[in-house]
């Protein structure tokens, strides 16, 4: 029997999974902006196996278009695999006390530099403004990033989005958030604004056009030519501000498990898998014993981010938040782009956080 799957078109998403798969899984690739955006229902109901982003788990839920993996798997399994992998990866793909997806690739926002253009990486924001009006400094903020960019200042300058549903961010964060962005987006060129993290580390490693970024989702593939280190944080030995991100493998509820094939989940899973197989697959692993081993491919990428991947923020991940981080995107840009100002901004934001809340998915 074949399965087939689907991940990102990327060789991050796509190289090791194809490689390892065998006869076992067909899988096709997506662009990046699918990935994050695409229903998942609608994926669900043509491919058994669907990587996911962990936002994605509200509305999969509310279509019942996954199967829970509790019922897949036993429970000793599932905790070693949430107990060995890195910061909050395994818990962001648990809901309503159950499992609906296994991290196997961690990632999230850190910063990228090219040192021979700029020296030591700034590891505060006040050095990262400093840097802006010396070399070309760029955000990301393309399609939900500018929303993903903003949640994680507000970590660093030291609350949470959503912690409060109701409020979504206090005034003085807001602002402070805001006129920091539109401080270092002032001076980034302007060909950036249109790029995704793909396209901005495209970019810097093949140009002077960004000496550095301070927060776009760390990429393993692009770690010989970049450095990547630990996101800015508001102080010196700060909580650096990033937002969760990476991947994980679900099984649609259409898919009819076999023994081959859930044995092939716990390889991906194992310890020879994410230490070996996967980084050499150009695969970036999510155990904590991959991301801490000196002797891993890019072993400087890892241990250079991991404490930022250790605190990273996750996202809220009710079933009308994707349409909330896209619009709330929006928003952003357009304060960057002097089109409404802060005190709009953050207003709009919070109504719309507030209506996407009351999004339900009808249930197929």
């Amino acid at each position: 029997m074949t399965y087939t799957g689907l991940t990102w078109d990327h060789p991050r998403g796509h190289d090791a999974l194809a490689a390892a798969a065998g006869d076992l899984v067909h899988w096709s690739v997506q662009p990046l902006e699918g990935f994050e955006s695409h229903p998942v229902d609608e994926l669900c109901a043509r491919y058994d196996l669907v990587v996911l982003d962990h936002p994605h788990l509200g509305e999969a839920l509310a279509s019942g278009c996954l199967r829970p993996l509790d019922d897949l798997f036993g429970r000793e399994e599932l905790d070693r695999w949430r107990t060995g992998s890195i910061g909050p990866t395994m818990g962001s793909y648990t809901m309503h006390g159950r499992q609906w997806a296994l991290p196997l690739d961690a990632a999230t926002q850190v910063a990228a530099t090219r040192p021979d253009l700029v020296g030591e990486p700034p590891a505060t924001w006040d050095e990262v403004q400093r840097l802006a009006r010396r070399a070309p400094v760029a955000l990301s903020l393309a399609g939900p990033h500018a929303f993903l960019t903003f949640a994680s200042i507000a970590v660093a300058l030291g609350e949470e989005p959503a912690a409060d549903p109701e409020v979504l961010i206090s005034d003085g964060t807001g602002r402070a958030v805001l006129d920091l962005m539109a401080a270092v987006d002032a001076l980034a060129p302007a060909e950036t604004r249109a790029l995704n993290p793909i396209g901005l580390l495209e970019l810097m490693s093949r140009t002077e056009r960004v000496a550095h970024c301070p927060l776009v989702y760390g990429y393993v593939t692009y770690a010989d030519r970049l450095a990547f280190t630990d996101a800015p944080a508001a102080r010196p030995g700060g909580r650096p501000g990033s937002t969760l991100g990476g991947t994980g493998l679900a099984v649609s509820s259409r898919c009819t498990t076999t023994p081959e094939l859930l044995d092939h989940v716990r390889w991906l899973m194992s310890p020879s898998a994410q230490r070996e197989f996967l980084p050499e697959h150009n695969g970036q692993p999510s155990a904590r014993a991959a991301w801490t081993d000196p002797a891993i491919v890019a072993a400087d990428f890892y241990r250079r981010t991991t404490a930022t991947c250790e605190q990273a923020w996750v996202r809220p991940r009710h079933a009308g938040y994707i349409g909330f981080q896209a619009a709330a995107s929006a928003v952003v840009r357009a304060v960057l782009a002097k089109e409404t100002s802060h005190r709009a901004a953050l207003d709009r934001m919070r109504v719309l956080h507030r209506t996407s809340r009351t999004t339900k998915k009808r249930r197929t």
